[in-house]
């Protein structure tokens, strides 16, 4: 991907740990304004939601270069569907609404989308495009460092300066890591298939469960507790093959 004068890519991410609990924002932004720079972003919260956290990450991107050029052609790309199908759909329905959903509820995080729907009008032109998460997007993983150290309490160094100095050397490939995403298809397969039975260790002693909920009762509270879900029979031994030569 080649950027033209005038043109910026902003890739963003948000985290929290706990849901709501500590969470922080990155952002990497590319930009043009005569020559090629790159400026990393990121931020912390102490008690937020990791969809607090993603929005942060866009307004604050779109707020940075609203200082650099405002006759900007921009594309974000996030990871979230939440901030991408929110500002392309959602919200001009909520605030018609006069923000209020289908369900007669109020819109959750009203504040930032309304912070991030303002932003959204003082540029020439923005695209949102959603990109997996974790799949190996070099500028969607550097933006996971970033709001991760954030949420952790850290202070991460981030960069500012030319691109010929910045250390993602393809920040502006989109491509996904094909051997990446076949191990996150896979992850997700097993999370969604059908459970042959539960495993659980407490104390030492391994036993099986038919379902949840058996596995559930003897691993909650318990201390050092540990289990897992089988998807056939094979895995059942190896679950248990492996713990019992821990």
């Amino acid at each position: 991907m080649n950027l033209k004068s005038g043109e910026a890519v902003i890739f963003t991410d948000g985290s929290s740990r706990g849901n709501p609990g500590p969470g922080g924002w990155g952002a990497v932004v590319v930009y043009n304004d005569g020559k090629l720079k790159v400026a990393e972003l990121g931020g912390r919260e102490n008690h937020t939601t990791n969809n607090r956290m993603e929005l942060q990450a866009a307004i604050n991107s779109l707020g940075f270069l609203s200082k650099v050029n405002c006759q900007l052609s921009i594309v974000v790309y996030s990871d979230s569907s939440y901030v991408v199908n929110g500002i392309t759909k959602w919200v001009f329905g909520w605030r018609k609404n006069n923000w209020i959903t289908s369900t007669k509820t109020p819109v959750e995080n009203r504040d930032l989308w309304e912070k991030l729907l303002e932003f959204t009008t003082i540029y020439r032109s923005i695209s949102w495009k959603q990109v997996g998460g974790h799949v190996g997007v070099a500028g969607n993983e550097r933006c996971d460092e970033i709001a991760t150290a954030f949420a952790d309490g850290e202070n991460p160094p981030i960069y500012f300066g030319p691109i010929e100095e910045y250390s993602v050397g393809d920040i502006l490939d989109i491509k996904e890591n094909t051997e990446i995403a076949k191990t996150k298809s896979a992850s997700k397969s097993h999370s969604r298939a059908k459970a042959y039975s539960y495993v659980s260790v407490v104390n030492g002693k391994i036993q099986t469960h038919q379902t949840w909920n058996e596995c559930e009762a003897r691993v909650k509270g318990a201390s050092g507790a540990k289990f897992k879900k089988a998807i056939s029979a094979r895995q059942e031994k190896e679950i248990i093959a492996g713990w019992s030569h821990e």
